[in-house]
């Protein structure tokens, strides 16, 4: 049996490991013009986002789907915070 705390808690930690991911992904494409090797920065970032993200939903779902499924919601919620909110961030590129 699941407690509605159980799902909240794992919907927020779902929000933060969507804020770490999607934060990583911003770094990552900040940094690239700088580094020598792009493409070795872009592999690393992702596998070590991808497998901070995989162990959090597996550390949060203990066994129950409906805890990984709620930690999925507060992962994609994010995500669609990011998606509307990253458009006004950036500067307008204007043609001359």
């Amino acid at each position: 049996m699941f407690a509605p705390l159980d799902l909240l808690v794992a919907f927020v930690i779902g929000m933060g490991l969507g804020a770490l991911y999607f934060g990583g992904l911003w770094l990552t494409v900040q940094y690239l013009p700088q580094v020598r090797y792009p493409a070795l920065l872009t592999l690393v970032s992702f596998w070590t986002r991808m497998a901070v993200c995989l162990l959090g939903f597996y550390n949060v779902m203990n066994g129950q789907s409906e805890r990984l499924l709620m930690c999925l919601l507060g992962f994609v919620c994010v995500r669609s915070i990011v998606v509307h909110l990253v458009p006004r961030w950036l500067p307008v590129q204007r043609s001359a």
